[in-house]
């Protein structure tokens, strides 16, 4: 993964993760300067898309990846290298991925049992 879809991806699995009250300081860190080097590297319209992600989270994600590719975001070591930590360390570097979107329930993790009823 490269580019755009790194930060992409670096920035969704940062946010989520720092979402939760078990996010390492070292993931807080590495998302929090990989958000403001992005938040750099964009225009004054770019930002105010960055910062819908938490206003609209269906709607930022086409959007902030134009503004990203205008601002030539796959050209930048700095931010590239800042991406590439925060997806070591939530995205790529876990055990499992998982996309729990339409997830009913589930369970993550060996040796685990559960039940569910569903009506």
């Amino acid at each position: 993964m490269v580019g755009v879809e790194l930060v992409m991806a670096a920035l969704a699995a940062g946010a989520a993760a720092g979402l939760t009250d078990t996010a390492s300081s070292t993931v807080r860190d590495a998302y929090g300067a990989l958000h403001e080097a992005v938040r750099r590297r964009l225009s004054s319209r770019g930002e105010e898309m960055l910062d819908a992600e938490q206003v609209e989270p269906d709607a930022w994600e086409a959007r902030l990846r134009e503004e990203l590719t205008a601002s030539g975001v796959d050209r930048d070591q700095e931010l590239l290298a800042a991406a590439e930590t925060l997806w070591a360390l939530v995205g790529a570097g876990g055990k499992y991925q998982v996309d729990a979107r339409d997830a009913k329930g589930m369970l993550i993790g060996d040796n685990s049992t559960q039940t569910n009823t569903f009506n």
